[in-house]
């Protein structure tokens, strides 16, 4: 366990080989983080503070928010109350108890040793738990928190097109995102 001192946003867990999901824990404007993970064309962008989270895809023809279920069948999405789940038919799968603040990432025994971050190598080896970007180790706490920055502090996700905002979203940011309003 340590406490992310640094106000940037941090890669978690990335496939390295197969590129079959990415974590990152981004650092929002409004001093709130989120989670935005990454599976099979799919971005998901999860605020546990505001119980909130969008999905959306990548294709260039379907540029969309997806709320409830992904119209792929390689990607599934459950949304309950006060959790989300999230899983691809790889073995990968994300689950968030908003009522717990609580997140975690589940990786299936074919995942083993083919990704890296802030959450480790998945290996089972505690001798290479620290491993920086460029495969050396660190047993600073510092230096391995900022060797997993992404783009300087400011993520954009690479694949990320702007979407059209319909009607409803704008009435919904207003309600539940903006800073100013009660029902934040």
């Amino acid at each position: 366990i340590y406490d992310l001192a640094s106000k940037c946003s941090v890669l978690l867990a990335k496939d390295f080989v197969h590129n079959a999901f990415t974590v990152i824990l981004s650092e929002e404007t409004s001093n709130s983080r989120s989670l935005y993970v990454e599976m099979n064309q799919t971005g998901i962008t999860i605020h546990p503070r505001l119980k909130i989270s969008k999905m959306f895809s990548f294709t260039e023809e379907n540029c969309q928010v997806l709320d409830k279920s992904l119209e792929k069948n390689t990607t599934n999405s459950r949304r309950e109350t006060t959790k989300i789940e999230v899983s691809n038919q790889k073995g990968v799968s994300l689950s968030c108890d908003f009522q717990y603040d609580l997140c975690t990432v589940t990786l299936a025994g074919w995942h083993h040793g083919i990704s890296a971050g802030l959450f480790g190598t998945n290996d089972n080896e505690a001798g290479n738990e620290w491993m920086l970007p460029n495969g050396s180790f660190t047993d600073n706490v510092q230096e391995f928190t900022q060797s997993w920055q992404v783009n300087k502090c400011n993520l954009v996700p690479k694949k990320e097109k702007p979407c059209p905002i319909t009607g409803k979203q704008t009435i919904c940011k207003v309600f539940f995102e903006e800073p100013h309003s009660l029902l934040r």
